[in-house]
């Protein structure tokens, strides 16, 4: 009994201490422990609000119902859009991992200072990562109504 016991104790903690290790590893295209959280938001290009998608390289963040835990970065590139997770890719949501865009032309992480090209999501030199931002490519713009629809 005592040693049954203690093989079970000893398998409980392996699988446990696993767990726990690989809760915030590497995955391919974020850290394991990146929320997933549906994304189902429209926006109508015409509003105030929106109107720098009309331009090629305006962005807005977008914090609307359904848009991710933390929000998402829409960016206007030629006639398509870049949409980035604000959650920082490549370490656990925490105080200031919320992704920011600077000088309107790079994505910055507060907490490690990592950077990203704002129009590509392609990390910049000197990043703590390799790791772009988490990127959504389910989407469909209707040019006639400046209607952009974003789902994942």
């Amino acid at each position: 009994m005592k040693k049954t016991f203690s093989i079970l104790s000893i398998f409980i903690l392996l699988i446990s201490s696993t767990l726990y290790i690989n809760s915030c590893g590497s995955r391919e295209d974020t850290v394991s422990c990146f929320p997933n959280n549906p994304i189902n938001v429209t926006l109508n290009l015409n509003l105030p609000a929106y109107n720098n998608l009309n331009y090629d390289n305006g962005w807005v963040y977008v914090n609307e119902q359904q848009s991710g835990t933390r929000g998402l970065i829409v960016v206007r590139v030629g006639n398509s859009f870049k949409v980035y997770d604000r959650n920082a890719p490549h370490i656990c949501p925490d105080n200031n991992t919320t992704l920011e865009v600077k000088d309107n032309i790079a994505i910055i992480c507060p907490k490690d200072n990592s950077r990203w090209i704002l129009r590509t999501g392609q990390a910049e030199s000197g990043s703590k990562t390799s790791l772009p931002p988490k990127t959504y490519n389910t989407f469909n713009y209707d040019a006639t109504t400046k209607i952009l629809n974003i789902y994942y």
